[in-house]
């Protein structure tokens, strides 16, 4: 798929997790964004904090740096801590509306030639390319969004789709 393909697709996957995530964590307990069906499992902050991550991750593709002093918490490879160490849900939803804003912009002025850029050897990019890393980078979260849906029904909320 030609790189501007991908990154149109990357966009609207980017878009469309977005007001998935919005209405999935929306009305959780501040209690239930840190429970877990089982002990090795990551609980909605977690997933949530990781999604957040990734986001920056595409705004630096971009050229844009976007952090908070919580981020590295929610780092590819980061372990799960003490849950006193994460940050408050709502903090973690204003995080993700910020990052979301950033994110939003940065796709919307994203120059033909950045995106035709390529990326490192070791990359998961679907060609190579910085549109094919955002793309995978889109996949990656919208498998995230899907564990955040599952956790909002174990929570014993309805499902926010059908």
């Amino acid at each position: 798929m030609p790189a501007e393909n991908c990154f149109a697709a990357a966009t609207q996957t980017f878009r469309q997790n977005a007001n998935l995530l919005d209405k999935i964590f929306g009305d959780l307990d501040p209690q239930e964004w840190l429970r877990r069906p089982a002990e090795k499992s990551n609980p909605v902050l977690w997933i949530v904090g990781h999604v957040i991550w990734s986001r920056s991750r595409v705004l630096a593709l971009l050229g844009e740096e976007w952090t908070r002093p919580w981020l590295p918490l929610f780092a590819r490879g980061a372990t799960l801590a003490d849950d006193a160490q994460y940050p408050e849900p709502e903090e973690i939803r204003a995080g993700w509306h910020d990052v979301t804003s950033h994110l939003n912009a940065s796709l919307a002025a994203a120059p033909k030639e950045t995106l035709a850029a390529p990326v490192g050897e070791k990359s998961p990019s679907y060609d190579g390319t910085v549109a094919g890393m955002i793309a995978f980078l889109a996949f990656h979260e919208t498998y995230h969004t899907g564990q955040v849906a599952y956790l909002r029904c174990w929570l014993g909320h309805d499902g926010i789709i059908g």
